[in-house]
Formats: structure tokens, sequence, C-alpha cells
């Protein structure tokens, strides 16, 4: 196994974000910088042993900087929406930043996503990987207290990338961490995912409203467009949905321990991909607004439905909903998240 970094870009400040590589014995490359948290590419090899990156991006730093798309990112304080903007914590109103509409998303106009973290590689007897950290101030993006966040990025010889979130804060204050990486199995730039085939652990979704804000109801997914309890391709019933799936899927484990949560097939390359998580919930994403004025790695026009996102989480706009798992943090108490990505191939699902 082996790790190595090098200067990645010039932030507007001057500083310098570094990129780092991950490698384990397998042919499993993980690319990751300490800016936003992103990890900028993933290649791992099909049925045949040769390896492609998996994930979407840009070709250049000026757009990792920007990342409109939120590739691959850390997302916090809070991932997905805040209904207007707000929540009210023991008879307090907070009014956070509305950066899409009248809502929050992924953590306001400067979220995690923008921040340089600072950034450690170590080395263990089964593993590599980067430790990140970044202190959130009070106020920042409207959210009280200070937060400080560590997240832990690993890649071991079983073919698995770890995610480990860790906070703590000195105010009573929601913390909702995920990372928000495309897939395309086949690779990057293989056109449309509507043929990979998915498994999500989930008998229900969270009902939202035109804004994709959660009503607080909770919907069967039985005989709709969204039960993937047995193997359905993505592509066979997406056209059913105005745009695509962006959907918080309610997982069975509802423990806080390591538990499957997804797991997608590409027939084509072989490569599977399956997702643990002590998460209650994660978000179903296609890519639904991709038109091809976005230009990805190696010139490749993104478009609708080019990629899948399975953004592992606590419900969206939990602080505004006491029905759902809390997403409030409290001094003293530490925020512990963990999610796992396991590469393979195989024949079938």
């Amino acid at each position: 196994m082996n790790i190595s970094s090098k200067p990645f870009g010039k932030m507007p400040s001057g500083e310098i974000a570094l990129l780092f590589s991950l490698e384990n014995d397998h042919g499993i490359v993980l690319n990751l910088t300490n800016y936003g948290g992103i990890i900028t590419s993933i290649y791992t090899p099909d049925r045949n042993g040769l390896a492609a990156d998996v994930t979407l991006g840009y070709p250049d730093w000026e757009g990792w900087l920007t990342n409109e798309a939120y590739f691959g990112c850390m997302v916090g304080r809070t991932c997905n929406r805040i209904g207007g903007a707000k929540f009210i914590l023991k008879g307090v109103e907070y009014k956070v930043s509305a950066n899409q509409g009248e809502y929050q998303l992924h953590g306001g106009f400067e979220g995690f996503n923008k921040k340089l973290w600072t950034a450690k590689p170590s080395e263990k007897s089964d593993s590599v990987g980067v430790t990140l950290e970044y202190l959130s101030v009070d106020g920042e993006e409207g959210f009280p207290g200070n937060v400080q966040v560590t997240v832990e990025y690993s890649l071991n010889n079983r073919n698995e990338v770890t995610m480990e979130f860790l906070a703590v804060t000195d105010k009573p204050t929601p913390v909702n961490l995920t990372n928000h990486s495309y897939f395309n199995l086949g690779c990057e730039s293989a056109g449309d995912i509507y043929d990979h085939q998915l498994i999500l652990f989930a008998d229900h979704i969270t009902e939202t409203d035109a804004y994709s804000i959660p009503t607080g109801q909770f919907l069967e997914v039985k005989n709709t467009p969204f039960d993937f309890t047995r193997t359905h391709s993505i592509g066979e019933r997406i056209h059913e949905l105005n745009m695509g799936y962006d959907d918080n899927f309610v997982l069975r484990n509802q423990t806080g321990k390591l538990a499957p949560a997804a797991r997608v097939y590409d027939p084509v390359s072989g490569r599977l991909l399956e997702i643990f998580t002590t998460e209650p919930g994660v978000q179903l994403y296609t890519a639904n607004w991709f038109d091809g004025s976005l230009i990805g790695k190696g010139g490749t026009k993104y478009r609708k439905h080019n990629a899948f996102a399975l953004e592992t989480q606590h419900f969206p706009d939990s602080m505004n909903h006491p029905e759902f798992p809390s997403v409030i943090l409290r001094p003293g108490k530490t925020y512990n998240s963990q999610t796992v990505w396991r590469f393979s191939v195989v024949d079938g699902i």
C-alpha cells in the first residue's frame, strides 16, 4: 500500500491545497484534496483488470475551486436542505444562509465544501489514510456554536474506502455530514447509468413538497418507482418521475451501527459498489440537472442521468421535524458517523 501527496492548486488566500493519492495492493487508487475534503477520483479495475475512474469531476483546479456541482466534496454543517433556512433551538430561532431560493442547501454559500482543511496522512498495518480537521466558528453560515470537525478517509486491502466523521461543539447545533461523490461504475465518461442495477435496504422514503423539503410523512416504496428492495435498473422507471431521483430513503437499520445501505452493479464492467453506513438515511440523486454545459474530466460533457450519488445522512430538514432522528449535537457529546464503500467485480447481483 502507498500514500503520497503533491501541490494541487492555489487558494485565493495564497494557501496551497494538496492532492493525496492512496493506493492499495489490488489496483485501487483514491485521490483526494484537503480543499473541501473532495474525493477527486477513484480508480478501480473492471472484470478484465482494467482500472478506470468511476467518479465524475473537473479537468482542472479552477473547476474544483468553484465546484458548483458539489463533486466529491464534504458537506456540512448540515447536508441536504433546511426548509425556510431557519430552525428553532431552545426557543431561539436561528436563520441560516439561504443559498437556494428560500432554503439552505448543503451548508450554505461557503459550507465545508469550500474550506481548506488541515491534513495529516497516516499509514497503518492494513490501510492508508488522510485525517482532515476544520474548526467551524460560531455564527458561520448562521449556525450556532464552535464545531471542531474531524474527517478520516482511508483505503484498505479489502478494497474499502472508509469515511469516519467526528464533531464536538460548545453550543447545541445541527450537524449532519456526508460526502457528495457522483459515481458511474462504467467510468466517469461512460454516459447514462440507466443499466446500473440497484438494491436499497429501505422500505420508505421521506415525502417532500415541490421544493424537495420533507413534509414529515413517510411513504412506502412498495409498488412505486422508488422500490429498490429487490434489484431494478436505475433507468427502468426513472422516466415516470419528473426529473429523476432526488430522494431520501429511510434505511431499515436505525441502530446507529454499521449496516448495509445499498448495492450498485454495472453489468458492462462487472464493477459492484456496496455501501455500508451508521446513518439512518441515504439520498439517491441521479444528476438530474446536468445538461451538457458542464465539461468534466477529459473534456466529457456531463448530461442528465450520467451519474448517481448515494449520500448517507440523517434525514433532510431534521432540525424542523421532531419526528425524525435528531441531528442536534450538544456540548459534551461527540458526533460520530461512518460510511464504507466496498468495490469488487462480480457476475451479477
